[in-house]
């Protein structure tokens, strides 16, 4: 199991050449921490973490910030919070957390495309 901050983070190590033993050095974390981080193994890196990392890559200020874009959707533990909304809602997202494991990936990039367009809609209303 990964993360999409986990693919990201082994895409910009395997660019650069490096292992993730000298990465964590010049992190200034443990092998282990990033290792569980690239694994899906950890939760949200720290903002602080998250600037190192764009600083050791060297990376312009856009793949920076889709670097933490990516890395706040990539909690393995993700959390919703429903309250104050229609029991509908609490009952739709406890479903989900319930099922998650169980639907196929067609199902995910459906579910994610409704999603997306729910968004941009609100997005671009008045």
């Amino acid at each position: 199991m990964t993360t999409p901050f986990g693919v990201a983070v082994r895409h910009l190590r395997e660019r650069k050449g490096v292992s993730q033993k000298e990465m964590a050095k010049a992190l200034g974390v443990s092998p282990a921490y990033l290792s569980a981080l690239e694994h899906g193994r950890r939760g949200m890196p720290t903002f602080d973490f998250l600037q190192r990392v764009a600083g050791y890559f060297n990376i312009i200020w856009d793949e920076a910030e889709e670097l933490f874009r990516i890395a706040s959707i990539s909690d393995p533990r993700s959390t919703i919070d429903t309250a104050g909304l229609p029991p509908e809602y609490t009952a739709f997202a406890s479903r989900l957390a319930a099922e998650i494991r169980h639907l196929p990936p067609e199902t995910i990039r459906r579910l994610a495309g409704i999603l997306e367009k729910a968004c941009n809609s609100r997005a671009k209303a008045p």
